[in-house]
């Protein structure tokens, strides 16, 4: 093999690790509760009872309002129907404020799914999905990450890309994928 392909095999394998999300399919995905908004209305998000319904598809995203966020959120918007039918429920988290998500849920998530608050960083950090450069604001953020976790409470499929449609379309092709083959 020539430096050259050592180098590229390397890089190749670097750069697809940087790709994907901290917890792995078959890791026990943390339990957690959170206080989220849909509507614009508070309620105190379980996963454990979300979980009890079918797989929840968790996204981490950087900051509510921003650009590629706002994406995001149209895009999970727009294809809430396709997820529930396949079963999936939705949920959001970043490190916005309550106050911010009550907006964010309305306005960018259309009040189709809710979106937690987690400014304390404890869901976050308990997905090890803190970004590891702060934002061009210097603010710290999530990173943007996504999990499909199954009613078992483990992740089946995980995802870092900075590219919001990606997490939509991936997800949405996995959670169709388990459905067909867990049918009744």
């Amino acid at each position: 093999m020539s430096i050259k392909s050592v180098i590229i095999s390397l890089f190749l394998a670097l750069s697809a690790s940087a790709a994907n999300a901290s917890l792995r399919p078959g890791d026990a995905a943390p339990d957690f509760a959170a206080q989220a908004a849909i509507g614009g209305k508070d309620f105190n998000f379980s996963l454990t009872e979300a979980l009890k319904k079918g797989p929840v598809v968790l996204y981490f995203y950087p900051k509510s309002f921003t650009r590629g966020c706002t994406i995001e959120a149209h895009e999970f918007a727009e294809s809430y129907d396709s997820f529930a039918a396949a079963g999936a429920s939705l949920i959001g988290v970043s490190s916005d404020t309550i106050e911010t998500q009550r907006e964010f849920s309305t306005k960018e998530c259309r009040d189709k799914f809710p979106v937690a608050a987690d400014p304390a960083f404890k869901v976050i950090n308990a997905y090890d999905a803190k970004r590891l450069k702060p934002s061009a604001s210097g603010d710290t953020v999530a990173d943007r990450i996504s999990y499909v976790i199954l009613p078992d409470g483990k992740v089946a499929f995980s995802l870092t890309d900075s590219n919001p449609s990606r997490h939509v379309e991936s997800t949405l092709e996995f959670v169709r994928k388990w459905r067909e083959e867990h049918k009744p």
